[in-house]
């Protein structure tokens, strides 16, 4: 299957992507990710990246759909997660256009739906343990003893620079014009689904699964 993760920054895209490679072996593609791959990898596509990224200059939607084809080329596994890819209608469109010349389809779009101000006091409480990436939270989820990660026993905990309640409305903000419009183009297309992002993770868990089954 090919999904989209739809939601605003915290809303736990990630967290349900990582569970749906780990337990349908799909493929997540992040755009982030594929672009630090690329970079590194020594092929046409690569240097392409590179270049652009080295120059400081934006990478271009198609040099992303260009990334995107090679990974729909090889192993397919499960199907693929589209995360943080398309962020506008023209990706959308561009998207849509691939997948069509390639054969494949779109089967669920599912938006993460949140409370701004539930949100807001989700991310701002947040923090690592930055030897093995273990999440914390002041409130609902505390190391057993301060400043010592349950998991792992170490003791560098940090939190995000942005991850204070100014810089994550301005990321709402900046979701809400850009990225918002995407819910009323897969709605009218009838992909649209929804679920509560800010409900237990296993609770998402099993809400995306019911979509997908």
């Amino acid at each position: 299957m090919n999904i989209i993760l739809l939601g605003p920054p915290g809303a736990g895209k990630g967290t349900q992507a990582r569970h749906l490679v780990e337990t349908r072996n799909m493929i997540q593609l992040s755009t982030g990710d594929m672009l630090r791959e690329a970079r590194t990898s020594g092929t046409e596509m690569g240097r392409i990246v590179a270049d652009v990224m080295d120059s400081g200059q934006l990478v271009t939607d198609e040099i992303v759909i260009g990334l995107i084809r090679e990974k729909l080329e090889g192993d397919r596994a499960g199907g693929f997660i589209f995360d943080g890819f398309p962020r506008t209608l023209p990706q959308a469109d561009a998207l849509a256009e691939l997948l069509a010349a390639m054969g494949e389809k779109l089967d669920a779009v599912i938006e993460m739906q949140v409370d701004d101000a539930a949100l807001v006091a989700r991310i701002t409480g947040r923090f690592t343990c930055g030897d093995c990436g273990e999440v914390y939270h002041d409130v609902t989820h505390r190391p057993k003893v301060d400043g010592v990660c349950d998991k792992c026993g170490g003791t560098n905990m940090k939190r995000r620079a942005d991850d204070n309640e100014d810089s994550l409305r301005q990321r709402l903000m900046e979701y809400y014009k850009k990225t918002s419009p995407l819910i009323g183009y897969y709605y009218a297309k009838g992909q649209l689904r929804t679920v509560d992002g800010l409900a237990e993770i296993d609770d998402v868990q099993k809400a995306i699964a019911a979509i997908l089954d």
